[in-house]
């Protein structure tokens, strides 16, 4: 079906992959870690850094344009990726991601790409599992996907259009580390934003100029500090209060609480007439990234 797939040799401490510039280097220049694993030689010595073999780590991944350009060689497909241009309602009510203040000001800011009604939105799900279907830390591993906003809504969150573009095996998670993993990705999706790809789309029996953007990012809260490279512990965990985050520190515990989160309802709400169950006053006006759900680290 031409689903290509790659696989990319990583360092063992998330430092570099071996591509581009470091495609034919045999060590690490950051950390000096070996490619390759070592191998015994004819004299019982060990080669630390080989010249070829069965490398240490691997990436797979999975590219994003074959997928897209086999989506709109499909009639169906094709047709349903215009949806939202084409049979979508405009009530001026919020029922998909095309009517958010987001998508207007994407196509007021950039006319070009939304004239094209063709041209994709995707959204990216990170998120960690255990596969081994327990509760248990001591294994992470990271699907990385792709969800096209084109579609409507019964078909975006479909398993048929929710693309896997890369898995991160355990065991360990990347952290902040992740920019490293989703560099094959990042550089598909500046090729669709900045260039554009030819696409042939069997819907109109013609070829255009593809271009795609990130139109969000999907993921908890955790994820979301591994994706920026934000701490989400600490005294100043919430990435839009900072400073000003309502916290608490257990003495005994050595935890952080975080408290008082009914204040981002109105001032007259049930719930913030509790004061003592809830703990909460009225500071701000709105907090787009509230901790409640996730009270101790």
């Amino acid at each position: 079906m031409g689903m290509e797939y790659r696989k990319i040799h990583l360092c063992p401490n998330d430092c570099i992959l071996y591509k581009n510039e470091y495609e034919d280097l045999r060590r690490c220049p950051k950390c000096g870690l070996s490619r390759y694993k070592a191998e015994v030689g004819q004299n019982d010595e060990i080669d630390e850094f080989p010249k070829e073999g069965p490398p240490v780590m691997v990436v797979w991944y999975l590219p994003i344009i074959p997928r897209l350009m086999c989506l709109f060689a499909n009639t169906d497909d094709a047709k349903n990726l215009r949806w939202y241009a084409d049979n979508r309602k405009c009530e001026g009510l919020l029922r998909h991601p095309a009517d958010s203040l987001q998508s207007k000001k994407i196509h007021k800011e950039f006319p070009e790409f939304g004239k094209e009604s063709r041209n994709l939105r995707l959204g990216l799900v990170i998120y960690g599992m255990n596969p081994f279907e327990n509760l248990s830390s001591n294994h992470s591993s990271w699907p990385i996907l792709l969800v096209i906003y084109n579609l409507p809504p019964a078909l975006c969150m479909k398993r048929k259009y929710m693309m896997l573009s890369m898995m991160i095996f355990g065991p360990k998670q990347p952290g902040n580390d992740i920019d490293v993993y989703l560099n094959p990705l990042i550089e598909d999706l500046k090729l669709l934003w900045d260039e554009g790809v030819d696409v042939f789309d069997a819907f109109k029996s013609e070829s255009f100029l593809l271009h795609a953007m990130l139109f969000c990012t999907i993921n908890d809260f955790p994820a979301y500090g591994s994706l920026l490279g934000y701490s989400v512990k600490g005294h100043r965990a919430c990435p839009i209060c900072e400073e000003k985050t309502s916290y608490e520190q257990l003495k005994h515990e050595r935890k952080t609480m975080y408290l008082g989160h009914h204040r981002f309802l109105k001032k007259y709400h049930l719930y913030c007439r509790l004061k003592k169950a809830f703990n909460g006053y009225q500071e701000h006006d709105i907090c787009p990234t509230p901790l409640s759900g996730l009270q101790i680290y």
